[in-house]
């Protein structure tokens, strides 16, 4: 065994012990060194050891071990929640967690790490609302009200989001993940001219991010501002050439603007990239109608069956798409 080996092989348990030092010293204050209560935390101290050296089963039978001695051990089940997450036992952590935070409802980290394994498990209300407790726990903790933004933004809480949301922009106004998820807060309730002015913030926190030009591109589009729309849209297609949902958002863009043969290149671009699209199938269609439309009214043959085509393509892969009746509608007018 190498020297290093060695060093690693003392170090790492001694840090780790020291984390269970202070455990143990409550521990004999409150028991006097012996009794159901010691053994448990002498389990909870190989536990810690273990899950340094990445041995977690073991470190879970340990912990159970403790916890069936000591039916209030908040920090075992804490530490059962941190390995039964890196195990992918989501379940089981959130089991962990939630008995920890009940036994020291002071716990901030574990409201934190709760709200974390919800998020991950698609529970999003209860992910909300411990990330809330984490929030009242420390309210000054920037991640705690970002993440209770969020959970409430994805299940369209948009003022609950909101109030988390502005929480975390008193905390750090310059902090450009704030700006831009008020902006999605503020373009998810329609009020696009604030969501504008967030979504400007925090691309200048973080310049030429796609992520924060589409959807400020989107709400300039919503506002009738096609030309600053196409502005931002014909950069992200710069930084990501193969942006099927820029190109398509450029398509639309440029049909506000009139420009119909740049309309039919972006579109087309859209559905090579992504042929099961059908909402730019949809929006080809359009342009090929438009693009087809002559002085009297009637339109070009050719065109026509190509924009019939594109309609099609776009109903049989989503029969159940939006204004799908009035779709169908233009297509049995079109083919007569």
């Amino acid at each position: 065994m190498s020297h290093n080996t060695d060093v690693r092989l003392i170090t790492r348990p001694y840090f780790a012990v020291m984390g269970a030092f202070f455990v143990c010293l409550l521990g004999l204050l409150f028991s006097g060194g012996c009794g159901r209560q010691q053994q448990s935390i002498d389990l909870y101290v190989d536990a810690v050891m273990l899950k340094e050296f990445d041995e977690n089963e073991i470190a879970v039978e340990k912990l159970n071990s403790a916890v069936k001695l000591n039916k209030r051990f908040s920090l075992a089940y804490s530490l059962l929640g941190e390995i039964y997450e890196e195990m992918e036992d989501y379940e089981a952590s959130a089991a962990s967690y939630e008995k920890a935070a009940e036994l020291n409802p002071w716990s901030f980290k574990d409201y934190f790490n709760l709200g974390r394994v919800y998020k991950i498990m698609k529970k999003l209300p209860q992910s909300a609302g411990a990330y809330v407790k984490a929030c009242q726990i420390k309210p000054g903790n920037l991640d705690a009200h970002i993440n209770a933004a969020r959970s409430y933004y994805e299940i369209k809480d948009y003022n609950s989001a909101l109030v988390y949301g502005e929480s975390a922009e008193k905390i750090d106004p310059n902090a450009g993940e704030v700006q831009k998820m008020l902006g999605d807060i503020y373009s998810s309730q329609k009020d696009y001219d604030r969501a504008i002015a967030f979504y400007g913030r925090a691309l200048e926190a973080d310049t030429n991010n796609p992520e924060i030009m589409m959807p400020l591109a989107v709400a300039y589009m919503k506002t009738g501002r096609s030309s600053i729309a196409k502005e931002l849209l014909s950069l992200v297609i710069q930084i990501q050439p193969d942006n099927n949902t820029a190109y398509k958002y450029l398509g639309f863009c440029c049909l506000q603007l009139k420009n119909i043969d740049e309309s039919l290149a972006s579109y087309s671009r859209a559905v090579e990239i992504d042929e099961k699209d059908w909402d730019s199938h949809r929006g080809l269609g359009v342009a090929y109608m438009l693009k087809g439309k002559n002085e009297d009214g009637s339109v070009d043959n050719t065109l026509k069956a190509k924009a019939l085509q594109q309609w099609n393509l776009s109903l049989e892969i989503n029969p159940n798409q939006p204004k799908s009746e009035r779709l169908l509608r233009l297509i049995r007018y079109y083919s007569k």
